[in-house]
């Protein structure tokens, strides 16, 4: 497997202008990461997709599809998934930062835009499954020891406590 699987080389393409090219690319992306949810370093990553140049322009689109871990906001528990996120990209020679991406020697990273893409795909507070009930109160008691059965009064609120409003 290559080194970098999501790099295109984009010289067939860009001689044909109009016509798509369908595009199955496959690979690992390692650090893809977001809070406590990860794409495992090892997972595949997949990208079925058309590129079609318009001009010096390349417009790639399609569907990426990555697993997913982490865990479960409720019982800490592993949790896991698998995601499909659409992308619609272009590239240009002279890119306009923060809206199209590089065209380099008449080739593209296509590692970068999944990178970012499934970042921010990443569920941010995954579920285990739907119905997570959480912890087992049995088994992990909530205990404050030595706390007062109702917290002190803040000073600085005592003026309120002389309001009355039973007329």
């Amino acid at each position: 497997m290559s080194k970098q699987p999501f790099v295109v080389d984009l010289a067939e393409v860009l001689r044909r202008p109009g016509a798509q090219h369908p595009l199955h690319l496959e690979g690992v992306l390692p650090d893809v990461v977001l809070s406590t949810t990860r794409v495992p370093d090892d997972a595949l990553v997949a990208l079925d997709a058309t590129v079609e140049a318009q001009g010096r322009t390349v417009i790639v689109q399609g569907t990426a599809r990555a697993p997913w871990e982490g865990e479960c906001r409720r019982c800490l528990e592993p949790a896991s998934g698998e995601m499909a996120i659409d992308l619609r990209e272009v590239f240009q020679p002279d890119p306009v930062d923060g809206e199209t991406f590089p065209i380099v020697d008449e080739r593209i990273d296509l590692g970068v835009v999944l990178r970012e893409l499934l970042a921010l795909a990443l569920p941010l507070a995954p579920l285990c499954r739907d119905a997570c009930p959480g912890p087992d109160p049995e088994s992990h008691p909530v205990v404050v020891e030595d706390a007062p059965a109702e917290p002190p009064s803040d000073p600085r609120w005592a003026a309120l406590d002389q309001l009355r409003f039973d007329s």
